[in-house]
């Protein structure tokens, strides 16, 4: 023993107090013994000392072995006591073990003391340590059931029946049933019926081999609420053994939230394959455009009224224009379109357009305007706003054939963090500006919805739309780093709303309109475009227009003709992405051969890094492809005459 075990000893008679001291001496038990030999000086030693054990002679003078156990249970109730007796009959023996005695020994028998004291302080021992342990088990089961009780998933223990024994907090939560309603009940209540079978088939195989355990991670399921609600959850599955028992845990995640926002991020990347593609394909277009509706206005110049030819080169002429409003709806969808942002007021912007969405809808249809008091301002740009509304507008009539109310809408918002998860859309929080965009019409299905944004996706008839209107307002609203959200009911109508970040700056009151002025003159002009057919077509307009015209098909060789020409060269033309030296780097490189020289960029998208650093963020003169002999002629003058 690691040290002397301290002994009280109750013997009112000093010779059997003699007789058990030596006892313990002759079994080579280190102890201490204190000797008491009546009641109040047991009781008091009891109060005093702790003790590893009690020998007490079961008759004493007022006092036997049946009170003294009663007091040491009370007293010190973990400390094995040994009855030492004369004479004790069975009876009294089966007494004294009920109420607590560890074991007995008759005085006649002494002998044995030595094993009883060894094997009560064992057994004390082995009863201490079962207790510790039992205490450890329960604080690590309380532990254990604190950590599943606040655990952010559903945990359930789940019987080799297949019923429910505990749920925590989490799974009264995902599931919407109480504790109580679970507890006992069979576990596939909370599955479609249409699983059920197949789960517990699952369950007896479950932990019968290692196969089937490796089956039990991560299982992406369906779970049913109370209200007959389908859900996706992701389980996973272990079993214990508590007291010959097998239990199964279950912990339950439901997946709701993380499958949506892998819906929108599959949508995303097929808007943006999608946007890519269209972008390419425009920009390839707009050069082809360019040329015919460029040829088309040259020729019709010399075409007299009246000459058969005239009406055909007018159709070429349209459809080019019709070419070129399909590629600027592609650019709008693709997020590559030219924008040109100022601080804008949406109430003013409505109000503007009045007048016209009154004529694009049908007399059967009311249009209310609520714009909100003191509506803050936005930044983008205001012909692009313009066709978001009036794209919007077109599609609402669209959806009233038989008439009703078209509203528009604005008002400043907060969007919280919670927003995003509500209405499954990506947008970080903050201060916005909403403009919804509402009509009576016949409203869309979940299906339908899904897909309306995607490019010549339609639900009207043949020949009644491109499919571009709404596609071309999710780019516009994107690229203006806004978001649209869109809500809909069969039969009632549909809301669009969009949400614009709010500025601090006052918004003015610039808007588009077309340019005016001379589109003649008499300057030098260098063309450098890398597509002969669009390089010859922009030296004709500007020939027919009275100005002296060079042309270079890339930057070197506009740089040996900026060299050899004799006299000033006014302004250079170039496109901004060409073979070898880029347009801003040939403009550069020009500056320095031909100091003062004014340079006109042109493009077919704004897809590139140099154009939008270098070209739209300085302001740059620029104009976008395809465009019209009128529309280079004041672009050009409007260069030339500019004072920078």
């Amino acid at each position: 023993m690691e040290r002397p075990i301290r002994v009280l000893h109750v013997e009112d008679n000093p010779r059997d107090a003699e007789l058990v001291r030596s006892q313990l001496k002759a079994a080579d038990i280190p102890h201490e013994l204190i000797w008491v030999d009546r009641q109040e000086s047991f009781a008091s030693a009891l109060a005093t000392h702790p003790f590893d054990l009690i020998l007490c002679d079961y008759n004493l003078p007022g006092f036997n072995g049946l009170a003294a156990l009663r007091l040491a249970r009370e007293r010190q109730p973990d400390v094995p006591v040994i009855i030492i007796t004369g004479v004790l009959t069975d009876e009294e023996a089966a007494k004294c073990l009920e109420a607590g005695a560890t074991d007995y020994v008759l005085k006649d028998r002494v002998s044995r003391l030595g094993f009883a004291v060894m094997r009560s302080i064992q057994d004390a021992e082995q009863r201490r340590l079962r207790g510790l342990a039992e205490a450890a088990l329960r604080e690590s089961e309380e532990r254990t059931r604190s950590l599943l009780e606040f655990a952010p998933d559903a945990f359930l223990i789940v019987d080799d029946a297949g019923r429910i024994q505990m749920a925590n907090a989490a799974a009264e939560r995902v599931f919407d049933y109480t504790r109580k309603e679970l507890i006992g009940q069979p576990v596939e209540m909370l599955m479609p019926a249409r699983y059920r079978q197949g789960h517990i088939q699952h369950r007896d195989m479950f932990g019968r081999s290692p196969q089937t355990r490796e089956m039990g991670v991560g299982l992406e399921l369906i779970g049913l609420r109370r209200d007959g609600r389908e859900f996706p959850i992701s389980v996973s599955l272990g079993s214990v053994e508590v007291g010959g028992k097998r239990l199964n845990i279950s912990a339950v995640r439901d997946v709701s939230e993380r499958h949506r926002l892998e819906e929108q991020l599959r949508q995303a990347q097929r808007m943006e394959v999608v946007g890519r593609l269209a972008g390419g394909v425009a920009h390839d277009f707009n050069n082809l455009l360019t040329v015919i509706i460029g040829v088309a206005e040259l020729v019709l110049e010399q075409v007299k009224d009246g000459d058969p030819l005239r009406a055909d080169l007018e159709e070429i002429h349209r459809a080019g224009e019709r070419g070129a409003l399909l590629t600027k709806q592609l650019l709008a969808f693709s997020r590559k379109q030219l924008l040109q942002p100022e601080v804008l007021n949406l109430n003013t912007v409505v109000a503007k357009m009045e007048g016209l969405l009154r004529r694009l809808i049908h007399e059967d249809i009311d249009l209310v305007v609520e714009g909100a008091q003191g509506l803050g301002s936005v930044k983008a740009d205001p012909g692009q706003i313009e066709q978001v509304i009036a794209n919007l507008a077109v599609n609402a009539r669209d959806a009233m054939p038989q008439g009703g109310q078209l509203t528009i809408e604005t008002l400043d918002v907060e969007l919280d963090e919670d927003y995003p998860r509500q209405h499954g859309v990506a947008v970080r929080p903050g201060s916005y500006v909403m403009l919804a965009i509402t009509d009576t019409g016949t409203g869309m299905d979940e299906a339908t919805r899904a897909r309306i944004f995607e490019p010549y996706f339609t639900t009207k008839a043949s020949g009644k739309g491109t499919g571009l209107g709404l596609s071309t307002v999710f780019g516009i609203v994107k690229q203006s780093e806004g978001l649209i959200w869109v809500y809909s009911e069969v039969g009632r109508g549909t809301s669009f709303k969009i949400y614009l970040p709010r500025v601090a700056e006052v918004a003015g009151s610039t808007f588009l309109h077309a340019a005016t002025g001379p589109t003649r003159g008499t300057e030098t002009i260098l063309v450098v475009e890398d597509e002969k057919g669009l390089r010859n077509l922009v030296a004709r307009i500007l020939q027919s227009a009275g100005y002296t015209v060079r042309t270079a098909a890339d930057g070197k060789e506009a740089l040996h003709e900026l060299e050899r020409v004799e006299g000033p060269v006014s302004l250079m033309i170039t496109d901004v992405v060409m073979p070898g030296l880029s347009g801003p780097s040939l403009a550069e490189e020009a500056g320095r051969i031909r100091s003062g020289i004014k340079v006109l960029y042109m493009s077919g998208y704004t897809d590139d890094t140099v154009m939008r650093h270098r070209i739209l963020d300085e302001r740059l003169p620029f104009i976008g492809k395809p465009f019209t002999a009128v529309a280079l002629g004041r672009k050009v003058r409007e260069v030339l005459d500019s004072k920078d």
